[in-house]
């Protein structure tokens, strides 16, 4: 197994498993764009901390991979699982596709249940296709914290991002985020995206 391979197998198993401490409460998918919000303690919270989020418009996507089904308990085997079969499809070596989306949706905190999605932008015979709507989403860029382990650097940019910036923000979570691995991931410091589906919260 290459280093490639390894870094981002073990990157999105370890990071998917923070879905059972982040995302409490998590039930909506629709999308909408919305404003940037502005909070003065928010941003020093986002200096202190060295966690960066950004409010990005991202064109509507469409990838190409494949869907299962996942639980907290299964996800490191089914991340494994999944990627051998895509990259089969494909028929490219894994960690040689980029960039590469490992997408996560619909988790069910009750059951853990969630819907898992590893592709790319390569569209062949024997894919799903996924559309991500365009909207504004937030992206925390994370850097591994040692080598290549991610999992670490990932789990706290999600923790940050549902405990700490979610609830002082004025927008709320789609229950859809995704690992946005470039080449940038493979480079001598190397670093991923971590994007998250939002909308603004509904007036009263």
């Amino acid at each position: 197994m290459d280093t490639t391979k390894a870094a981002l197998l073990i990157c999105s198993a370890q990071s998917l498993l923070t879905h059972k401490i982040v995302q409490s409460g998590v039930i909506n998918v629709s999308f909408s764009g919305e404003d940037t919000p502005t909070n003065l303690n928010l941003e020093e919270e986002i200096i202190m901390s060295g966690l960066e989020v950004k409010l990005e418009y991202i064109e509507q996507q469409t990838i190409y991979g494949l869907w299962q089904k996942s639980n907290d308990k299964t996800i490191s085997r089914d991340i494994k699982a999944l990627s051998k079969q895509y990259h089969a499809v494909v028929s490219m070596p894994e960690g040689k596709v980029l960039p590469y989306f490992v997408l996560s949706r619909n988790y069910n905190e009750q059951s853990r249940d969630f819907e898992l999605f590893i592709g790319s932008m390569i569209d062949k015979s024997g894919l799903e296709s996924c559309i991500l709507s365009a909207c504004e989403y937030a992206k925390i860029t994370v850097k591994p914290k040692l080598g290549f382990l991610w999992g670490a650097s990932i789990g706290e940019a999600k923790q940050y991002f549902y405990t700490k910036w979610l609830p002082k923000s004025s927008f709320e979570a789609l229950n859809l985020e995704y690992e946005y691995h470039t080449e940038r991931s493979t480079e001598k410091q190397p670093t991923i995206d971590i994007i998250f589906a939002i909308r603004r919260k509904a007036i009263n």
